[in-house]
């Protein structure tokens, strides 16, 4: 990281339609199925921005997916919905704060509810062009930010199986989406970021067509670390063949896997491709849940403290 900024960031929800389309459970009912209306608590967003400043992290990647009323494509906005001209005032204010705004939109079928209609379009020609104006005009909002994260995690069969709609894409058709993806970054001149866990059952052929331009997240959030566990085994597997990462921990399942994920990868990944850490909390940014946000930030600024 020898004349880098460590990567030290949150990922925070705008919009959280990205699971279901039906209700599950009772208990996952306002959380995973996905509402018509933005569910999303700007008092809480603000104390955790100053929050997380105090905890010494840099950068906040903000899921949008439908939370925006996009120039190109308001017709996917829910309500209450954020304007353009909100969103620009707000990717202004983290930098003013220091903190570096990442823009998010997951492409994964199995994530891609916020697409409205476009989700059941998915490899068609209207798919395209729906994708290319949406990336071209979130760059455009965040003025040209250096990373784009794009999703792709958990497009499987068993991810969707109490979906009304199930769709997953395989082989080259989900190499030529994903490239498509990466195309439309690289022509802007920004960075591709994904999640990584397609690794975990492809990895032949994910070593094999997976650019090293591509910046990677894999994601892991137990607290036993071993190489036998084939989702902590990816960050050695990634680190072998060179890529770029941002390991990715989260309070989900335990409180010890934050400093349990900084701990591992400072020892299996290089200094010069550990390029920082992502904190996720899957959970919507509203006031109901402002326990676990906070949590989640703290553990971060505590793991992370001593790490540059």
């Amino acid at each position: 990281m020898k004349g880098e900024t460590m990567i030290k960031a949150n990922l925070l929800h705008l919009s959280y339609n990205m699971w279901a389309d039906r209700v599950v459970t009772e208990r996952w009912a306002d959380h995973i199925t996905a509402q018509p209306q933005l569910r999303f608590d700007e008092a809480l967003w603000n104390d955790l921005l100053k929050r997380m400043v105090s905890a010494g992290l840099n950068m906040v990647v903000v899921d949008l997916g439908d939370g925006v009323r996009y120039e190109s494509h308001p017709e996917i906005a829910v309500q209450g919905a954020w304007t353009r001209r909100k969103l620009r005032a707000e990717v202004r204010k983290l930098r003013e704060m220091g903190l570096e705004p990442i823009p998010k939109l997951n492409f994964s079928t199995a994530h891609d509810t916020w697409l409205g209609p476009y989700s059941r379009m998915v490899s068609t020609d209207a798919y395209y062009g729906v994708c290319k104006d949406l990336i071209a005009e979130v760059i455009d909002l965040f003025d040209k930010p250096r990373f784009f994260h794009v999703g792709m995690d958990e497009e499987t069969p068993g991810h969707q199986k109490h979906y009304l709609y199930l769709l997953v894409r395989q082989y080259d058709l989900w190499w030529h989406d994903f490239l498509f993806l990466v195309e439309q970054l690289e022509k802007a001149g920004v960075r591709a970021w994904i999640w990584s866990d397609y690794v975990w059952n492809h990895p032949e052929e994910f070593f094999k067509r997976m650019p090293k331009s591509v910046l990677q997240s894999n994601w892991y959030y137990g607290k036993d670390f071993s190489d036998d566990i084939n989702y902590v085994r990816a960050y050695r597997d990634l680190e072998e063949h060179g890529y770029d990462q941002v390991p990715t921990g989260s309070n989900w399942s335990c409180v010890e896997n934050t400093q349990g994920t900084v701990d591992w990868c400072r020892k299996v990944i290089a200094p010069e491709r550990f390029k920082g850490y992502l904190q996720t909390v899957w959970k919507p940014t509203i006031e109901g849940e402002r326990q676990r946000h906070e949590q989640a930030i703290d553990l971060a600024g505590r793991a992370l403290a001593s790490v540059d």
